[in-house]
């Protein structure tokens, strides 16, 4: 049975994902700091990991993950409150597919894409 997925996304600098995802984003290290090539992070119920790619070219990288949040509206104030830079095409607003979403680049430009329900469970 499956339970849960970590998504794995490319990073050029161990120290510069970290302190961004940890100082921008309010996510935590878990696991050990002991293997340079990987980082593991986590926020509220999800992980991300990370795994080194030095020679990547950020504008070549399409990696992409989807978000899930409760309260959206908090969240995306929270960022820009923080002056977390907010992809430029990604603005928060509600979408045709019933989600009101926006997104972020990290400095690797991985997409981070952060999406709620606009229907109501």
């Amino acid at each position: 049975m499956i339970v849960s997925v970590h998504p794995k996304l490319p990073m050029r600098n161990k120290a510069m994902t970290k302190s961004y995802y940890c100082n921008s984003l309010s996510f935590d290290v878990i696991g050990t700091d002991e293997f340079p090539e990987y980082l593991m992070l986590r926020k509220d119920d999800i992980e991300i990991h990370f795994f080194l790619f030095e020679n990547l070219n950020p504008k070549e990288n399409y990696g992409q993950i989807y978000l899930r949040s409760k309260d959206i509206d908090k969240l995306y104030q929270s960022l820009l409150d923080n002056g977390v830079p907010i992809h430029p095409n990604g603005k928060l607003g509600n979408r045709p597919w019933g989600q009101k979403e926006f997104s972020l680049l990290d400095p690797d430009h991985n997409l981070l894409t952060f999406g709620q329900s606009l229907i109501e469970d």
